[in-house]
């Protein structure tokens, strides 16, 4: 095989593949770089960080039991440091749509520790006769419960991390103008159609309490993600790696993770042949994100009736202009905010299919699309998170109210008349609605006409402020 001065030739169980002299990993990364060109997507640095995390926890815990030697150990936590740091994080670019399980994953970090540690201690890249990419990085672990554990560990931190915090910042500022406007009377509407008063902060308040909800529904399912198969290695039965590796990794993990400042601790999965076999507690967590996406873009939805306009539309609400809207018609601004955010909703619904069907579609003893599971959660928790605050920084906090629009339809609403059937009975008061309705006048205008009580109760009863 031929090859030039900023080339060298590396071998595998295949055959023998050229590797660039410049790069840190090895053979089957470059293998896995020819073989899946598919995306151009690959695994979030956050996600590979982890990875490096887990290496580091697994060469300090095989050292510890007497497995690894110190120098070999030492060298490949600095290594791993290095990438925790933020450093090589550009050795790691293998689409997602690859070889099954995260193989590939696992051996690009074991292949880039490894050539990172050589150089520590003075040695040349690729002499794996000294630090080895299976030998020593991969010591005492397999793909098959490294991948797994890294999903977890990485999905529940960027939960913690990003994604709870702004939807209490939306929580925050829907309740903050529910209460600004928990005295503006409008109508309210069911099924498209004028219904009986309300608040427009007790509308804002439900939003809020709806946000609420689905907040704790994923802080509860999040927490399925804290059981880890670390230690079962290929299929469960953590062939190759012994309890005492298990108990010490484990502790040097969570001791690890404390730089992420997460209360919560992880634990050895009660089953590991469950956490081996199946991406259930990963599609439960999918499931509440989409539970999410579903409960936000109906209150999206709502806020784009209730901004429409501004001449013909409901136009109760104004929102922030973000930019021009239109590039024929002058002056024209739409609800950019809402729009986006609708967006990254209808993909987190996508997402969710996909990881329902990789978690369905795996066979046996292992889930082989780890890959595009991990992958589109942390994705998913990435654009809700940064879209949710866009939105909530710049649509809720800056949401401004027409009164004189929501007075209007206050005096001209005609289900106003609920209020009086204690009184004369829902056949009459449907009386006075139709004749309202075909007469183009006001409850209270037909009231009068036809004698129903006297103005003084009709005042009391016909007040829309009486009526919330």
């Amino acid at each position: 095989m031929k090859k030039n001065k900023n080339e060298i030739v590396e071998k595998d169980i295949v055959g023998e593949v050229i590797v660039p002299s410049n790069v840190y990993y090895g053979v089957e990364t470059e293998r896995a770089l020819n073989n899946y060109r598919v995306s151009g997507l690959h695994m979030q640095r956050e996600f590979i960080q982890i990875y490096a995390l887990i290496k580091k926890c697994a060469a300090i815990s095989n050292m510890n039991i007497g497995k690894l030697d110190k120098k070999k150990a030492n060298a490949i936590v600095a290594a791993c440091d290095e990438i925790i740091d933020g450093k090589l994080l550009d050795q790691f670019k293998i689409d997602i749509f690859q070889a099954g399980a995260g193989t590939n994953i696992n051996m690009n970090v074991n292949e880039v520790v490894a050539n990172r540690a050589l150089e520590i201690i003075g040695s040349k890249k690729g002499n794996f006769n000294l630090i080895h990419p299976n030998d020593h990085i991969n010591m005492s672990q397999s793909t098959n419960d490294t991948m797994p554990s890294v999903i977890r560990i990485s999905t529940f931190i960027e939960i913690k991390k990003l994604l709870i915090p702004a939807l209490k910042i939306l929580e925050k500022e829907l309740n903050k103008k529910a209460e600004d406007f928990e005295e503006i009377i409008k109508i309210g509407r069911t099924h498209l159609q004028d219904a009986v008063p309300m608040s427009l902060g007790q509308e804002l308040s439900g939003y809020a309490e709806t946000i609420s909800l689905l907040i704790d529904n994923i802080e509860n399912t999040a927490n399925y993600l804290l059981e880890i198969p670390i230690g079962g290695t290929a299929i469960g039965t953590g062939i190759n790696a012994s309890q005492k590796y298990r108990q010490e990794i484990i502790k040097l993990i969570n001791n690890e993770l404390k730089m992420f400042k997460i209360d919560e601790k992880f634990i050895l999965s009660k089953n590991r042949f469950r956490d081996t076999q199946n991406r259930v507690a990963e599609m439960i967590v999918s499931d509440a994100l989409n539970s999410l996406a579903i409960g936000l873009n109906k209150i999206i939805n709502d806020l784009v009736i209730l901004v429409s306009g501004p001449r013909t539309g409901i136009h109760e609400l104004i929102l922030k202009p973000a930019q021009p809207g239109s590039s024929i018609m002058p002056g024209k601004i739409n609800p950019s905010y809402l729009e986006m955010q609708n967006m990254v909703l209808f993909q987190i619904e996508g997402i969710n299919y996909t990881i329902r069907k990789a978690v369905s579609s795996a066979q046996l003893e292992l889930n082989v699309y780890m890959p595009i599971i991990a992958y589109n959660l942390l994705f998913s928790i990435r654009i809700l998170s940064n879209s949710i605050k866009i939105f909530s920084k710049n649509a809720i906090s800056e949401l401004k109210v027409d009164v004189d629009r929501i007075n209007k339809y206050i005096e001209n609403d005609l289900s106003i008349v609920t209020s009086l059937t204690p009184y004369i009975g829902y056949d009459k008061a449907s009386e006075i609605v139709m004749k309202a309705y075909k007469e183009n006048k006001t409850i209270m205008q037909v009231c009068m006409e036809m004698k129903i009580l006297n103005e003084k109760k009709l005042n009391e009863l016909l007040n829309p402020g009486s009526q919330i």
